[in-house]
């Protein structure tokens, strides 16, 4: 059974929805810390409507922040409670993006998944095993999950812009190339790449304006 995502939003500026982009947050954060990036993003993408979801599980000490599933050297979890929260938050998140779909009228083609660290790894992990692609993948500073799995369990292959800060101390710089040439030999074509010098775990101008313009062409705006 799903578990429904509580998601926090910001309207589109023009008062018409003509695409959405989902914001997927990291370990320990939640929806509104990533919606913040709508007021910049929002002044170029006026039609957009941005929604923020929680992920589905709250950390332990941590009223306000949330993980999509365990990671083992953070939390003392398994490998094999860290999988089974995947599988299951890669349902709920399945299950959220079909119903907004419908609730907005939007199709794939008009969806941006943006991810940042555990939420990259969502992203990555979900867009390409859904029926139908999405515009596009914004992935910050995250990494792909399983990149042995991905050449046979890929249904479509939509754009990816990898972003990653060359100062991480979290997840590894390394992790942008190494799911650049995962994604390219699974068959990817339109697979886009920014490297934030000098640039921590986290998302520097640089990154977001190259973020934008990667949303601006895959949406056709």
């Amino acid at each position: 059974m799903t578990r429904v995502l509580n998601a926090v939003r910001r309207e589109a500026k023009s008062g018409e929805t003509r695409s959405v982009v989902v914001f997927l947050h990291g370990y320990g954060a939640n929806g509104p810390d990533l919606l913040g990036l709508a007021d910049p993003l929002g002044e170029h993408l006026p039609d957009t409507l941005f929604v923020a979801p929680n992920a589905p599980e709250n950390v332990a000490g941590m009223p306000n922040g949330f993980q999509w599933f365990p990671i083992p050297w953070i939390d003392g979890s398994s490998e094999e409670e860290s999988m089974r929260g995947m599988d299951s938050a890669v349902e709920d998140l399945n299950a959220f993006l079909d119903a907004l779909m419908v609730d907005e009228d939007v199709l794939p083609e008009q969806v941006v998944l943006f991810g940042f660290s555990q939420g990259t790894m969502m992203a990555l992990h979900v867009a390409p095993r859904r029926e139908d692609a999405v515009a596009g993948v914004v992935a910050f500073s995250g990494r792909l999950l399983s990149p042995d799995l991905l050449a046979d369990e890929a249904v479509v292959k939509p754009p990816v812009l990898l972003v990653h800060g060359d100062q991480d101390d979290v997840v590894p710089p390394q992790s942008l190339p190494e799911a650049a040439e995962a994604l390219e030999a699974a068959g990817w074509k339109d697979v886009y790449a920014h490297i934030m010098n000098g640039t921590a775990h986290g998302i520097a101008p640089d990154g977001l304006s190259v973020a934008l313009a990667f949303m601006r062409d895959k949406l056709g705006l």
